[in-house]
Formats: structure tokens, C-alpha cells, sequence
């Protein structure tokens, strides 16, 4: 009777296998294999179609398996595109990084700049901005550094780019952005008392950002430190500017 229990069971494990190996050999890949101009035609529909999780799966297959076909530069700038889209910012940037590494001296280095400045400002947005809109200036720049000095470099290298004049104007916020984060931190340390380190990060919003609106609180923190500190001059200057500027001012 033992023998015969094992028998059933081995048979029963032998279906299974075989059922099993059956099923992996007749699953279809997600993108089925055709010439590439006709995946490449299909993943721009796609993107036109702004269906950019099929777009990005097609343009993967063809990354992987023609990588040096007729479209190979094209479906990498689309894939970082299609990226970007998803939010799939982690994605994007890796192959950004392997697209200039790859290409430097590529003709469309104005649109991979400005694609990678637009990817760092989304990975500097967290879910709760998105979802509750909660402003959080006050967290570390460093996305937003980098994306500054990317669309910066398509307006200084390449200023007659389709895309320059948008980052022109995201250049603004990331001014904005940045301004307001030296804020916190010189506000962070009025309370501490640390005048000295308050009064120097208003300085750098006035020398770094002076078109931005933190310039008036940035001159307000600086004149209330320079009072406790009794340095008379500074906070005289600082007052001229403040009224200059802005003379509706409480302070004044």
C-alpha cells in the first residue's frame, strides 16, 4: 500500500512539472518580437496615445534586443521620456546618466539636460505636497540644486533651444524654491540666537536670489539680528534697502 501511495505521489509530482514547464514555454512575452521599425512605429503610437506604460515596455524590448538598431538613440530619449512620465524618476535619471555618458557629443544634449531638470524637480515633489498640497520648502534642496544647474546649462549652452524658454520659467520656482529654504534656516537659527549664521544665509538669498520675494524677509531677519547684536550701521543700510524696496514694510 506504501508503494503504491509513493507511485501516486511521484506521478502526481511528475504532472505537475510537466504542467508546470508546459505553461512557462507557452507564455508570450509582453512585447512580441517584430522587426524593430515595427515596435518603434507602435511604441510612438503609444506615447502619442500618451500610453506610456505600453510605450515604456516596448521601448525596452527594443533597447534590449536591437541595441545598436536604426532608432537606438531615439528609443532611449523616448524611454527617458516615457520614464519621466510614469514617475518613474529613479529610471529616468539612470538613463540619462547612460545617455550622455554614452553620447557627449549627441545634437539633442539640450533636450537630455532639460529632461533631467524636469525629472530632479518631480523627484523634489513628496506625496503629501501632491496629495494635500503641503508646502515643504523647508526640506533639503538637493534635487532642486541639481535641477537649477541642469536647466541653467540649457540656457547658457543652448540658448536658441526649443526648450529654453521653459526653463527659463521653472528656473523661477527652483529661484523661489531655493530662496525660501535659506529662509527657514536663517529663521531656524534667529530662534537659537545664532544671529551671525541667521544674518549670513539672508546674504546669500540677496546675493544668489535678489528677484525672488524672500529678499524682504531675508532683510527683516537681518535687521532684527543686527539690533540685538548693536551693530548700528548694517541694520541702517539693511533699513535703506528695505524701505527702498519695500515701503509698506511694518518695520517701518
Amino acid at each position: 500500500m506504501k508503494k503504491i501511495l509513493r507511485l501516486i505521489t511521484s506521478s502526481l509530482v511528475i504532472v505537475l512539472l510537466s504542467t508546470g514547464c508546459s505553461s512557462k514555454k507557452a507564455e508570450k512575452p509582453k512585447v512580441e518580437d517584430k522587426p524593430p521599425t515595427v515596435l518603434y512605429e507602435q511604441a510612438k503610437q503609444a506615447l502619442e496615445s500618451a500610453s506610456f506604460e505600453k510605450a515604456s515596455e516596448i521601448l525596452e524590448a527594443l533597447d534590449t534586443r536591437y541595441p545598436f538598431g536604426p532608432h537606438s538613440d531615439q528609443v532611449q530619449l523616448d524611454l527617458i521620456y516615457a520614464y519621466y512620465k510614469r514617475n518613474e524618476t529613479a529610471l529616468a535619471l539612470a538613463n540619462i546618466d547612460r545617455f550622455l555618458r554614452l553620447n557627449p557629443t549627441h545634437p539633442d544634449l539640450d533636450y537630455v539636460y532639460y529632461m533631467r531638470g524636469l525629472t530632479y524637480i518631480a523627484s523634489d515633489q513628496q506625496f503629501f505636497q501632491d496629495l494635500f498640497g503641503v508646502d515643504r520648502y523647508n526640506r533639503a534642496p538637493n534635487n532642486s540644486i541639481q535641477a537649477f544647474k541642469d536647466l541653467s546649462r540649457v540656457i547658457k549652452y543652448y540658448p536658441n533651444s526649443e526648450y529654453a524658454a521653459d526653463a527659463q520659467q521653472r528656473i523661477i520656482y527652483l529661484k523661489d524654491r531655493l530662496a525660501r529654504y535659506e529662509i527657514s534656516i536663517a529663521q531656524w537659527y534667529l530662534k537659537r540666537e545664532a544671529y551671525i549664521a541667521a544674518i549670513n544665509r539672508c546674504k546669500i538669498v540677496l546675493n544668489n536670489y535678489p528677484d525672488t520675494p524672500s529678499v524682504e524677509q531675508a532683510l527683516e531677519i537681518m535687521i532684527a539680528s543686527y539690533d540685538v547684536l548693536g551693530i548700528a550701521e548694517p541694520k541702517s543700510n539693511a533699513l535703506a534697502v528695505l524701505k527702498l524696496n519695500y515701503p509698506k514694510n511694518p518695520l517701518l
